[in-house]
């Protein structure tokens, strides 16, 4: 068994080494401030900060597709594209989720044609669409490498320990897109662990979860 997972493991690795994109993991817990990726805001600045560790220019962020327009931008240093996923067959960003359809998706990936993407304002169509506007924006703000990639992670409601949050779908998409579905489950593990070593707000957003969560629903996180 541990031959079997060394063998899984490292063909992840070999996978994933110099390809076009770095998946990370889960950037947040719950939501701080409302709106929540914009320049200077703490997930953007830590975002920022992933990238610059790595020598890196930009980085991509998934989210699920809401009412905004998914503006890229400038956080210091680094450019920050956004990219949300919308889902043909869902309920939105703000629904309940589907348990079901999603261990579905986890065990047999997604149809193609199911998801819309949306970035800068841009309906995308399709996977390739939306993917190629990303890498001209990473290309255009002198990106070299592999882009390193995150989700948003934040969960509205309920224990976040165990839900994901926003863009997680997008961001298993992305890694079955892009290496198949053996480093999918390998890296997706990875995402998320990665938030408890490396998110300095972790211990804070999991004691305090129950609270922003409910000052999110009732409008008291909302910054202009």
């Amino acid at each position: 068994m541990l031959a079997i997972l060394a063998l899984i493991v490292g063909y992840s690795y070999i996978s994933v080494a110099n390809s076009p994109i770095e998946p990370l993991g889960r950037t947040a817990f719950v939501k701080l401030y409302n709106p929540d990726f914009y320049p200077g805001h703490p997930h953007s600045q830590l975002l920022a900060k992933y990238a610059e560790e790595r020598g890196s220019n930009c980085a991509l962020v998934c989210h699920f597709g809401g009412s905004s327009n998914y503006r890229s931008y400038q956080e210091g240093n680094v450019y920050i594209i956004e990219l949300a996923f919308i889902d043909t067959q869902g309920t939105g960003a703000a629904g309940p989720t589907n348990y079901l359809d999603s261990v579905k998706i986890a065990l047999f990936g997604v149809p193609d044609g199911r998801y819309k993407f949306k970035s800068d304002g841009i309906v995308f169509n399709t996977y390739d669409g939306a993917m190629n506007h990303v890498y001209t924006l990473a290309q255009e703000h002198g990106q070299q490498g592999p882009l390193p990639m995150v989700w948003h992670g934040n969960a509205r409601s309920g224990n976040p320990v165990f839900i994901q949050g926003c863009g997680f779908p997008l961001y298993f998409y992305i890694l079955q897109k892009t290496y198949g579905m053996i480093p999918t489950y390998v890296y997706m593990i990875y995402g998320m662990i990665f938030p408890y070593f490396n998110n300095p707000f972790a211990a804070y957003e999991l004691s305090h979860a129950t609270e922003l969560q409910t000052l999110y629903q009732e409008g008291d996180l909302n910054e202009y």
